[in-house]
């Protein structure tokens, strides 16, 4: 009898210490997340979710469920559906710049597709939606559930601080179907888009991601894949895009899930 009692003893304590060592999170995939300290004195919200959990960890849900105009972060909207309607061929077709001088330097010359994301450059993107058509535009945009839908703002202006809107969680769950490949476009389409917004690889990391700025909103959205595990972020503040990604960045090396810093 003292033999069994020291077995189950044994077993107990053996359970106690398993579950002490798994990860605190629902699904047993994720860090105990804690961002209070990036977003000191600033309005601001991080979503993230790893792929394989049912929902995302959530800082400030409030904002995080409030729509907001999503600006330059619709250029990955925006590549999917112009490759999809053959309005651009692929990441390296050509818009050339038409000599108009902006306020940002690397705007002023010729750009592809792959470029216009990576320097982020309005002009190209405009012209793409116009080539794209409101009609051709509207059924996307409803085909992947973009946040409000709405583009009645204009065809080259919607997303810029006009009528389209989306929440901080909407794009968690439209850049997750995005990573899976569930989205109404071809294949190619998916993994060319995807492709074009890598912004660093590291030795057992890729980080994928986009910014987006305007009327006081930063945005930074993507994922990152980091060994066997990939994660979906968005991270929306009161500031710029370029202010979002620092932050992001900061999270993400604190839980050394990136080794670089901006």
């Amino acid at each position: 009898m003292q033999k069994k009692k020291m077995k189950w003893l044994i077993a107990g304590a053996m359970l106690v210490a398993l579950c002490m060592s798994k990860p605190a999170s629902s699904e047993g995939t994720s860090p105990k997340w804690s961002v209070d300290e990036f977003m000191k004195d600033r309005e601001g919200t991080f979503v993230i979710q790893e792929v394989k959990e049912k929902s995302p960890w959530v800082y400030n849900k409030k904002r995080a469920n409030k729509r907001f105009a999503p600006q330059s972060t619709f250029k990955i909207a925006n590549a999917l559906i112009g490759l999809q309607t053959g309005a651009v061929k692929d990441e390296y077709d050509i818009k050339y710049w038409d000599g108009v001088k902006r306020e940002i330097d690397n705007w002023n010359k010729d750009h592809t597709l792959g470029s216009g994301m990576r320097d982020s450059v309005v002009w190209y993107y405009q012209a793409m939606a116009r080539d794209i058509g409101e009609e051709r535009m509207a059924h996307w945009i409803k085909a992947i559930h973009y946040g409000n839908q709405d583009i009645s703002g204009g065809i080259d202006q919607f997303w810029l601080s006009s009528t389209l809107r989306i929440s901080p969680v909407e794009q968690v769950h439209f850049l997750k179907q995005l990573y899976e490949e569930s989205l109404p476009f071809d294949l190619s389409v998916m993994r060319t888009v995807k492709r074009m917004m890598i912004q660093e690889e590291e030795k057992h990391t890729t980080l994928y991601g986009k910014t987006g700025s305007g009327s006081g909103i930063g945005w930074y959205a993507g994922f990152i894949k980091h060994e066997n595990k990939t994660y979906i972020f968005t991270t929306n503040i009161e500031g710029t895009g370029l202010e979002a990604k620092e932050i992001t960045y900061r999270i993400l090396k604190k839980y050394h899930l990136v080794e670089a810093s901006v």
